[in-house]
């Protein structure tokens, strides 16, 4: 998604000369159009997250759009008091961009995992939360949210090839978009992930059970009203996400689920637990969480 980020923002550049870019010493093979052609509004601060934001805040304040780039992690956890106090409690037009879903990074290690930057994001009201699922919807989304007032944090992955069957793009700020639509059960899932959900309930229709996927890319605002008329219709919710289970798109559907009185179950499927000592790609994490379409499979036959 990274690279569709950066040919979207090349695209809004030449029509808006308020978009900067900001970056802490990274970028290298995704940035250096947009280095070439707009060399006087590119800025690597290096390492240097802190910084980064506070010089993102004043030029925020002084009529630009600056998107500042990083991994999740470093985007979000070290300048995290700066965000707070900075763009979201001022309502400035900052864009922190984190790349990295999950454990996206492998074999760097936790450092570099990016699994709560959801959560720690979420608890602030002041900013808006984007996760896209494929690079085409990363494409509609920006174009649709880039110019909006105050902060916002688009949370990217990695992988440009995804796609997600049926999704094409779709987006629209605070709503939630349809997937499949069946009867058995409900799936409700953020990011790139999403693709592993759409041929876990593909497989299960083959098997003569049909679930709805809905797929969450606006988590602040999110789609509250939307999810809590989806719920009431099935026995059964899933969650999955490539981050911890508390804090992010479980916690926003429970607490719909616990808020409106709706009588139905709440599996939470996402990182459970911190690791230690071991490290692995991200293929390896995802059949250790149970994040592959076959273990969602296997989750949804022992759930219903």
């Amino acid at each position: 998604m990274r690279k569709a980020f950066a040919r979207t923002l090349l695209e809004l550049a030449a029509k808006d000369d308020r978009i900067l870019l900001l970056t802490a010493d990274l970028g290298f093979m995704v940035w250096e159009d947009f280095v070439e052609k707009y060399p006087k509004r590119f800025f690597n601060v290096g390492v240097a997250e802190q910084n980064m934001i506070a010089l993102a805040t004043g030029l925020a304040e002084s009529g630009f759009f600056p998107f500042t780039y990083s991994i999740a992690t470093f985007a979000t956890l070290r300048p995290y008091e700066f965000i707070r106090n900075g763009p979201i409690h001022h309502r400035l037009p900052v864009r922190v961009v984190g790349v990295g879903q999950g454990h996206e990074y492998g074999n760097a290690g936790p450092t570099h995992h990016g699994l709560e930057d959801v959560g720690v994001m979420r608890v602030q009201p002041g900013i808006t939360i984007i996760a896209p699922a494929d690079a085409e919807q990363v494409c509609t989304a920006v174009n649709a949210t880039y110019d909006m007032p105050g902060p916002i944090y688009y949370r990217l992955g990695k992988n440009d090839s995804i796609a997600v069957p049926g999704l094409n793009g779709r987006f629209t700020l605070a709503r939630a978009e349809v997937l499949r639509e069946g009867d058995a059960l409900l799936w409700v899932t953020m990011g790139s992930v999403t693709v592993e959900v759409a041929k876990a309930a593909d497989l299960l229709a083959r098997n003569g059970i049909p679930s709805t996927v809905l797929v969450v890319t606006s988590l602040n605002p999110g789609p509250e009203a939307e999810l809590a008329d989806f719920a009431k219709r099935f026995p059964l919710v899933i969650t999955v996400e490539a981050h911890y289970t508390v804090g992010g798109l479980g916690s926003l559907v429970s607490e719909v689920v616990a808020e409106n009185g709706i009588g139905c179950r709440v599996i939470r499927r996402g990182i459970s637990s911190m690791l230690s000592g071991v490290s692995g790609d991200q293929n390896y994490y995802d059949s250790l969480f149970g994040l592959t379409a076959q273990s969602l499979v296997e989750l949804a036959n022992q759930e219903l």
